[in-house]
């Protein structure tokens, strides 16, 4: 079997609201598919459904539609279970205690003998977000991470698959009552890894900027340096216009487009490559001095961990402020003592995180490949693409490694791929 070939639906059943009623619905799924994104804290799925007949006995012994019989209303928990179609391709497995919950019912089409729905589903701890609130205090001897780590299990109830990058910086804050998300994406933008220069014990000048999201292997708090500093996925990509039935085509790129290619004007507008940031002190009603809180890209050329080359910067773009950027202290509003080191300075880590967070959006592109469930988002992958006026040379420009911002692994009747958003924060192949 091949990863392009259709997959087994093993389990696929719809579990009642109150438990009591369950229901296979895998014969008449038609289309399963399921999401991640590294900005986005929670895995989704979608399910399309077709039913023929009656499938859930009434009272009154009556056989009725799932979605009048069950009845489907949103809040039902659904198990899936799909086999791998090859050895490189292992499926998914989503049971036992790790089920979806069906956050909503669309295009619902009732007939006299035939049902279709569309089931769209989130992980429980989505669920558990919207009814947890974070409202103690974290002191501000707690390094980040330390305070997400406690967000995370005593709010979300996860203690394993929890994947968290140390950080360098503390930061006291009060939860205000704000949603675990909300308060674990804030936290995200804050951060400073702690990376150490090879034979050193002590951090970097590693740059701001963390992303928090969700897989089917656990909860990730990790910094974009050290997403882009992990092991690539291997074998490669590679793209050819001519796919070679005899061969092995698992890990051919099927289609591919680029969206995206240095969105110069987009970058200048939100301040990517120089921008002055000032602060509003509560205390005092003063406003820092704004050159003081200026962030140039060029400074951190060679410090920040990047994908491919390095790029010039047309012009004087690096030199020249294009955004200012207002903001309000901390200060007053936590103990005494809140850090002061550089990397964790506010007119420091926040021009670093929004530098770090444009950076990565230098080149977008669209993929298409056989199934491969062992992607997840955040990995990277290293493509190979041919030059158009060539048939065997590589495109060095082109190729190189990309990280997966987003994915979804797609399965219906007549095959089954894997669709991915890559990104990456400059061109061409890493020397």
């Amino acid at each position: 079997m091949a990863a392009l070939d259709s997959s087994i639906y093993e389990e696929i059943i719809l579990t009642s609201a109150d438990g009591k009623t369950d229901v296979d619905i895998a014969s008449g799924t038609i289309m399963i598919g399921y999401y991640e994104d590294i900005f986005s804290p929670t895995i989704t799925a979608k399910l399309q459904v077709v039913n023929d007949g009656g499938s859930i006995k009434s009272e009154g012994g009556e056989m009725q539609s799932i979605y009048n019989g069950l009845p489907l209303r949103g809040g039902e928990t659904v198990s899936i279970k799909i086999k791998g179609n090859s050895k490189s391709n292992p499926g998914l497995n989503f049971t036992g205690e790790n089920v979806f919950f069906v956050s909503s019912i669309s295009n619902v089409i009732i007939q006299k003998k035939t049902e279709s729905f569309t089931l769209n589903l989130v992980s429980h701890k989505a669920i558990m977000n919207e009814t947890s609130r974070v409202g103690r205090k974290y002191p501000t001897s707690n390094r980040i991470s330390e305070s997400v780590k406690d967000i995370i299990e005593n709010q979300l109830g996860v203690e394993d698959d929890i994947d968290i990058d140390e950080t360098q910086n503390v930061y006291g804050f009060i939860g205000n009552m704000r949603k675990p998300f909300t308060v674990l994406t804030w936290l995200a933008s804050k951060s400073v890894p702690e990376i150490p220069d090879e034979g050193s014990e002590k951090p970097t000048n590693s740059t701001a900027g963390y992303v928090f999201y969700e897989t089917k292997s656990g909860y990730h708090f990790r910094s974009i340096d050290s997403l882009i500093e992990s092991v690539a996925y291997k074998p490669s990509y590679n793209y050819s216009e001519v796919i070679d039935k005899q061969a092995d085509n698992d890990h051919k790129i099927l289609r591919y487009h680029t969206s995206l290619n240095e969105d110069v004007l987009g970058k200048l507008q939100r301040g990517g490559y120089c921008s002055y940031r000032t602060f509003f002190n509560p205390l005092t009603f003063d406003y820092t001095d704004p050159s003081k809180g200026k962030f140039k890209l060029e400074d951190y050329k060679g410090k920040a961990k990047t994908m491919g080359k390095e790029v010039s910067l047309p012009g004087n773009l690096g030199d020249s402020p294009s955004r200012l950027i207002t903001s309000i202290l901390d200060v007053g509003t936590m103990e005494k003592g809140a850090s002061k080191e550089e990397n964790a300075d506010p007119f420091l880590t926040q021009s670093q995180a929004m530098m770090r967070y444009n950076s990565i959006f230098s080149q977008k592109l669209h993929m298409q490949i056989p199934s491969n469930t062992n992607l997840e988002s955040g990995n990277l992958i290293e493509c190979e693409f041919i030059k158009s006026s060539t048939k065997n040379e590589i495109d060095l420009e082109q190729s190189g490694l990309y990280m997966i911002k987003e994915l979804c692994h797609y399965f219906d009747s007549s095959g089954s791929y894997t669709s991915l958003t890559l990104i990456r924060d400059t061109f061409g192949v890493k020397e």
